[in-house]
């Protein structure tokens, strides 16, 4: 009888191996946190774009007239949320978000040895990202600022990262993006539960179109609704870079750290953890795993089937 190898032509053979090609197998590594670059790059690409056609339009230098308003800014976000999540999905999971990931991590079985690298992939994925949109708009930036050298804290700096209102305490920011993401990971959680009426393949991003446009109509107006690390704190890196310097930083008693990113962050862990105690079934959540009383009932039980002797034997 001949083997595989002989009865299989090589030259089709070669195209059912796994690494077909050097690049395959080095890609097989980068697949995963390049998803999740991409996908924040879009959703960046999308989100601060759409801030700076809105808000830059209104100055007559730029434009005649303004070029959308408030609910166009709550289009633009929700598309690039949908988008990102559609392109990086199937590959990565389609977190695109540090809070999303972290809460997955700690709750879930997603594996911490990943972290590291998807933060990072997330991190830069916003920062290119903005980068791009910053080249696209830099003309209509110098018209509204009066000038390629200057530069101004929030002023044009928030078409790119958040950046509270006055009125504002710091208790109410960090409140602000708590609850925010909270909503969002409660309603992550509940659409990727397959025991809670999931929506049908390839739907998921339609959900997450509609929450983003439903958090920045409701909860967007006094922090700007980052409840995403990686959607501010990339772009403000960029901002830091092309010349808006420290002050995105100092920004009312860095600001940046613990409200766009803290915030986030604990919102999605305690949103998650919610979910998880209340209505989430599946044994991969850390909150759903066999006490030691249980553990030792399922011991028992495996011991008595071991000492069960085989049917039948009795017969022989």
């Amino acid at each position: 009888m001949r083997s595989v190898d002989e009865s299989v032509d090589p030259d089709i053979l070669e195209h059912y191996t796994r690494y077909p090609n050097r690049w395959s197998r080095i890609r097989e590594y980068i697949r995963e946190p390049a998803a999740e670059f991409f996908g924040v790059m879009i959703l960046i690409i999308f989100g601060n774009g759409v801030d700076c056609q809105v808000v830059l339009s209104k100055n007559p230098k730029v434009a005649a007239s303004p070029f959308g308003d408030y609910l166009s800014l709550n289009f633009g976000w929700a598309v690039g949320t949908a988008l990102g999540v559609w392109v990086s999905g199937g590959v990565s999971g389609g977190h695109i978000n540090p809070a999303v990931t972290l809460a997955l991590a700690t709750f879930r079985d997603f594996p911490w040895r990943k972290v590291p690298a998807y933060i990072f992939a997330q991190l830069m994925g916003g920062l290119c990202g903005a980068g791009i949109i910053y080249a696209n708009y830099i003309h209509a930036i110098d018209l509204v600022e009066g000038g390629r050298h200057i530069r101004t804290v929030p002023g044009t700096a928030s078409l790119f990262s958040t950046y509270a209102l006055d009125y504002m305490t710091s208790v109410s920011c960090w409140f602000d993006e708590f609850l925010g993401t909270a909503v969002l990971l409660i309603v992550v959680c509940a659409i990727t539960d397959a025991r809670n009426g999931p929506p049908p393949p390839g739907l998921v991003p339609l959900v997450l179109f509609i929450m983003i446009l439903g958090i920045g109509a409701a909860l967007g107006m006094q922090t700007g609704y980052a409840i995403n690390p990686a959607r501010d704190l990339g772009p403000r890196l960029l901002t830091a870079m092309v010349g808006y310097g420290g002050d995105v930083f100092t920004f009312r008693s860095h600001y940046w750290l613990w409200c766009p990113v803290i915030a986030p962050i604990v919102g999605g862990l305690v949103g998650t953890f919610i979910y998880d105690l209340l209505f989430f079934t599946g044994g991969e959540s850390l909150l759903n795993r066999p006490n030691a009383k249980a553990r030792a009932l399922h011991e028992r039980a495996a011991n008595a089937e071991r000492q069960r002797p085989i049917a039948g034997v009795e017969m022989v």
